[in-house]
């Protein structure tokens, strides 16, 4: 799941206090207390308060169900611009990793495993035929 979002970077030294205005924001934009978030995604509320007051990032495995309570995406609710449609290959992949989300955990690993060793075979594969060509 990690390898998912390490593309969402973000810099450490960012005010938390922006990542918690913005979560508190999207949260009272949706109509919910604290307590119904958190009864959404399976939460205590007093996790909700935390995030929402030290601007710390939920878990995770908490972003996608609490996207969907909240009606946005992952990517906004990590405060990132919104991107491309799904039509694009970026999207479409982005979709892909939403749906595999919701994969338990050694099935989400197993897929991992799977796109490291295929982007490590076509890399090889790609330096190979480039260097052929010079």
């Amino acid at each position: 799941m990690q390898a998912i979002f390490s593309s969402l970077v973000y810099d450490a030294d960012m005010a938390n206090t922006a990542n918690a205005q913005h979560l508190k924001t999207l949260r009272e934009a949706a109509g919910l207390t604290q307590r119904e978030l958190a009864a959404q995604i399976g939460e205590i509320h007093s996790n909700v308060n935390f995030w929402e007051n030290s601007g710390n990032l939920p878990r995770s495995d908490v972003l996608l169900p609490m996207a969907r309570a909240l009606g946005v995406t992952v990517e906004e609710l990590l405060g990132e611009a919104k991107l491309k449609g799904h039509n694009s290959p970026a999207g479409k992949l982005r979709g892909v990793f939403d749906e595999a989300s919701r994969l338990p955990r050694r099935q989400q690993q197993k897929l991992v495993e799977f796109i490291k060793l295929f982007i490590a075979q076509n890399s090889s594969a790609h330096t190979n035929s480039q260097s052929k060509a010079a």
